[in-house]
């Protein structure tokens, strides 16, 4: 578990980048487990590689998503509220790592 440190946390590809790996992929990992794994891995290649995580404070973290999200996706056949409920929980999954991983939870 990797000490952290907010203010090392806005630059956080520099400092803390195999954490948001880890992060990111337990996440992948837990949904392509539970989900449709075809629309799970376009969600992560197509949506979430241009994902942002932020640190909010109180060891809570929040995850923005690119503008669009669902016209993005290409290669999988799925109506936009199924979409939108599985990338919300995929997102909810990401947080909770990032918690996890930085030692919030």
């Amino acid at each position: 578990m990797a000490d952290f440190d907010p203010e090392k946390f806005e630059d956080k590809y520099a400092n803390y980048f195999p954490e948001l790996q880890q992060a990111y992929k337990n996440a992948f990992n837990r949904m392509n487990d539970r989900y449709d794994s075809q629309l799970v891995h376009a969600i992560d290649q197509q949506v979430l590689n241009e994902s942002e995580p932020f640190y909010d404070g109180d060891g809570e973290f929040r995850v923005e998503l690119p503008d669009e999200p669902y016209d993005r996706l290409s290669g999988v056949l799925v109506d936009e509220e199924r979409f939108e409920e599985v990338l919300e929980i995929h997102v909810e999954e990401i947080e909770t790592e990032l918690r996890r991983v930085f030692g919030f939870a």
